[in-house]
């Protein structure tokens, strides 16, 4: 018996390289695409342990748990860190960049999470990218998080190592992911004696296998369901229109955020600032004396599709997270997500308003 998702032709070089100059399209570059064939830690271990080495200096700008796992691979490829560490509900900005780099001119390698959707901040790229150019080093950039829910342009920023996975606003699948490659980061992988080769994680195995090949015959066989995902989600994309795309995540966020403070019950935004916050996530401090987690749990009762969760690790009491992205960057799943919420507040004995939530929500996202 055939099945569709099982007997399918091979995947071609052909058909492979659209799809990567499908995802070039996507990241507005001129420079190579590799797809990965794996989630996006796979790239990003990648760029870290091909850019960084004893010797190296790298600015690791940790604003959430990602920047914590960076500043962890450049010490173990015996890079010195310099880790510029913001708190979790604020972004870094350009001025703070430029202290570190003035600070310590030696650093050559700056590691950056766009979006942090755990803690729901995001990062000032393009004025940082700026400040990383004129000092000359490499710019490396997670943008998991923020590509397809808020504009990402790695070639004007600046930004030499730019790593995407399709999981979250692009509404794809998790087991594939991306990375563009300037030409300056290619130099500094060939120049890199510990860069990987002959590895999983090289990215100068594709290079040489691949893209100095002519994209004529592939290293391996292709994760072949995961890329006809990716395929798919992107003609999704090109079809809505990216800057709907964008669009959508944005009213997402702002209307999560307006309704949560309107909801009440000592619901806070975890990121103070508006500018700040994340078009992908919205994270929500809840009141001194409840736990986010039962929290959760009681809103999931109500219905186990809505996209909360709890915080990570040592936030797990303390915040809850909106995730409003890929299908769910909707008014309905926004307001589903405020109302249950509001149930599971008023079950603990927090008085919340949700005629007011809801109408926060009608003025932040007036059309859908």
């Amino acid at each position: 018996m055939t099945h569709p998702f099982l007997d399918l032709p091979p995947l071609t070089a052909a058909h492979f390289a659209a799809i990567e100059r499908r995802v070039a399209g996507l990241l507005a570059t001129e420079q190579d695409v590799v797809i990965t064939q794996g989630e996006a830690l796979l790239p990003l271990e990648g760029c870290v342990r091909g850019g960084a080495r004893p010797g190296s200096t790298a600015l690791n700008v940790v604003t959430g748990p990602y920047g914590q796992t960076f500043g962890d691979w450049l010490r173990d490829c015996g890079a010195e860190v310099v880790d510029l560490v913001v708190p979790f509900h604020a972004a870094v900005t350009a001025e703070q960049v430029e202290q570190a780099l003035a600070a310590h001119p030696e650093i050559d390698f700056v590691s950056l999470v766009h979006a942090e959707a755990a803690t729901g901040n995001t990062n000032p790229v393009a004025e940082i990218g700026e400040a990383v150019r004129a000092h000359g080093a490499l710019f490396m950039l997670d943008a998991v998080a923020s590509v397809g829910a808020e504009p990402l342009l790695p070639d004007a920023w600046g930004v030499d190592l730019c790593v995407i996975g399709a999981q979250k606003a692009m509404g794809g699948p998790a087991g594939v992911s991306a990375v563009s490659v300037s030409e300056r980061a290619w130099e500094r992988l060939a120049d890199n004696p510990r860069a990987p080769r002959r590895s999983y994680l090289s990215l100068l195995d594709w290079k040489s296998r691949w893209i100095d090949a002519g994209r004529t015959a592939l290293p391996h066989a292709p994760a072949q369901l995961e890329m006809l995902a990716l395929e798919a989600c992107l003609e999704r994309i090109e079809a809505e229109g990216l800057t709907t795309v964008t669009a959508r995540h944005a009213a997402a966020a702002a209307a999560t955020r307006a309704g949560a403070v309107a909801l009440g019950g000592g619901l806070e935004p975890y990121v103070h600032e508006a500018r700040d916050a994340a078009p992908v996530a919205t994270t929500l401090r809840v009141p001194a004396g409840t736990d986010a987690t039962a929290l959760v749990r009681g809103a999931l009762a109500v219905d186990p599709s809505l996209p909360l969760v709890a915080g990570g690790g040592a936030l797990a009491a303390e915040m809850i997270r909106v995730n409003h992205y890929g299908a769910d960057a909707t008014r309905d799943a926004v307001l589903s997500s405020l109302a249950a919420l509001g149930s599971a507040l008023t079950d603990a004995g927090r008085a919340t308003d949700l005629d007011a939530a809801r109408d926060a929500v009608a003025e932040a996202w007036p059309n859908d």
